[in-house]
C-alpha cells in the first residue's frame, strides 16, 4: 500500500518505520528539513521498543512532490493540523481515506473544514513515549496500543482493513465503534501530565512524587473528566483519580511531549491540551481553574521562546 505519513516527529516517524518495514511505500513528509535530508541519505532510523532497524522511504518537505496515496496518516502537532489539512489535496485519490493521530482534541474538526469529513478516521496512540535522538533517527519506550474508528462512529470494511494494516506492521491496534470515548480518556491523562509537567519543568515522576504539585495535576485532570461527563462522553470508568493513578504507574519516567517542546525551546500544544478544558468547561456550565492557569503559565513561558 502507498502511504503518505504527514507529519514525522517521533511519533510520525515510528509509525512511517514500521509500515515501511512490513513492505508498503512510505512517503514521508514534514517541515523539518535537517530530518528530511538525513532520510534521504541514510534511511529512517527507528529504535526502541519494538527492535531498531534503518529503512528506505520516501521523504519531502513538499506535498506535490508525492503521489496519490491509499492511505494518509496525518500525525503533525495538533496546532498545525488545520495548515496541513489545506495542502493535502495532492495525495488524495478519490477514496483516500485520512488518519489523523494527534493529542488533544478538536483536530478531526479542524480537518474536516478542508476535506470530506467521510474520509476521515479517528486514531489514538498511547504508550510509546517517543523521542528524536537527531535528525533521521526516532526513538520509543514503549508500545501499547492503536485505537482507530471512523469519524462519524461505527465499524466500516475500510476501518477494519485499516485495523489489519497496522497489525501487519507490528503495531497492537483495535477497532473502536465509539472513538470519541478513547479520545477523550487519552485526553484526560495528558491533561494531567501535560501542561503540569511542563509548568513545573519536571518529570511524570517528579510530578506524582510532590504532594503539591500532584494534587494541581490530579485538579485538571479531574476537571477535564467533569467536563467531558457534562458533555456527554460516556467513560468506561467512573473514578477518574483512580483511571489517572493506574496509569500513571505504566509511565512513571516519562518526560511528556510538551515538556520536551518546552526543553527544546519550541511552541508546544497547550491550547489544544490543557487549554481546551476552560473552553468545554463554558460550554457545559462546567469550571476548570487549574487548567486556566496551568495554560496561563506554559503560554507566559512559551511568549519568551
Amino acid at each position: 500500500m502507498r502511504i503518505a505519513v504527514v507529519g514525522v516527529g517521533a511519533m510520525g516517524s515510528v509509525y512511517a518505520g514500521l509500515l515501511a518495514e512490513s513492505g508498503n511505500e512510505i512517503w514521508a513528509i514534514d517541515v523539518w528539513q535537517e530530518h528530511i535530508e538525513a532520510i534521504q541519505k541514510h534511511g529512517l532510523r527507528v529504535s526502541g521498543k519494538s527492535g531498531d532497524r534503518r529503512v528506505k522511504i520516501y521523504a519531502t518537505t513538499t506535498y506535490s512532490d508525492a503521489p496519490k496515496c491509499d492511505l494518509v496518516i496525518l500525525s503533525t502537532k495538533a496546532g498545525g493540523v488545520a495548515e496541513a489539512a489545506q495542502s493535502l489535496e495532492p495525495l488524495l485519490g478519490d477514496e483516500t481515506p485520512i488518519l489523523t493521530i494527534q493529542n488533544g482534541l478538536g483536530a478531526a474538526e479542524r480537518l474536516a473544514r478542508h476535506v470530506e469529513s467521510s474520509r476521515i478516521l479517528i486514531g489514538v496512540a498511547g504508550g510509546f513515549a517517543a523521542s528524536m535522538k537527531g535528525p533521521g533517527h526516532a526513538h520509543h519506550h514503549g508500545m501499547e496500543l492503536v485505537r482507530l474508528g471512523e469519524h462519524g462512529g461505527g465499524i466500516s470494511e475500510r476501518l477494519q482493513r485499516t485495523v489489519k494494516l497496522w497489525e501487519e506492521a507490528g503495531f497492537r491496534v483495535k477497532a473502536y465503534e465509539d472513538i470519541d470515548q478513547l479520545v477523550w480518556e487519552k485526553f484526560i491523562v495528558n491533561v494531567t501530565f501535560n501542561g503540569p509537567c511542563t509548568a513545573f519543568l519536571r518529570s511524570a515522576k517528579a510530578v506524582m512524587n510532590d504532594p503539591i504539585t500532584w494534587e494541581i495535576a490530579m485538579g485538571c485532570g479531574k476537571e477535564a473528566f467533569l467536563a467531558g461527563s457534562a458533555k456527554g462522553i460516556k467513560f468506561s470508568y467512573e473514578d477518574p483519580e483512580e483511571y489517572i493513578r493506574n496509569f500513571s504507574k505504566r509511565v512513571p519516567d516519562a518526560r511528556p511531549s510538551m515538556l520536551q517542546d518546552h526543553e527544546a525551546k519550541r511552541l508546544s500544544e497547550i491550547n489544544e491540551i490543557n487549554g481546551m478544558v476552560p473552553i468545554v468547561a463554558r460550554e457545559v456550565g462546567t469550571e476548570a481553574p487549574y487548567n486556566e492557569v496551568i495554560t496561563a503559565v506554559v503560554k507566559a513561558r512559551e511568549s519568551t521562546f
